[in-house]
């Protein structure tokens, strides 16, 4: 495998929150580096071999106002 996508939300409580796309990779962080590094971590322990080399983030940010 030479990619893996997650998806970036800032989280409700502060920080952000990755989930990777078709697997079950979820990891959370307070700054974007260390989430980074989170996301870097579950991927060692998610995969044994055939670790992605490249990792894309695409960031989901939600704006409500009023109408």
């Amino acid at each position: 495998m030479s990619e893996i996508i997650f998806i970036v939300e800032e989280s409700a409580e502060g920080g952000f929150e990755a989930k990777a796309l078709g697997h079950s990779i979820f990891t959370e962080a307070d700054s974007m580096e260390s989430l980074k590094q989170n996301i870097r971590e579950a991927i060692q322990c998610h995969f044994e071999t055939d670790a992605p080399k490249v990792v894309r983030l695409h960031f989901i940010k939600e704006d409500v106002f009023a109408a």
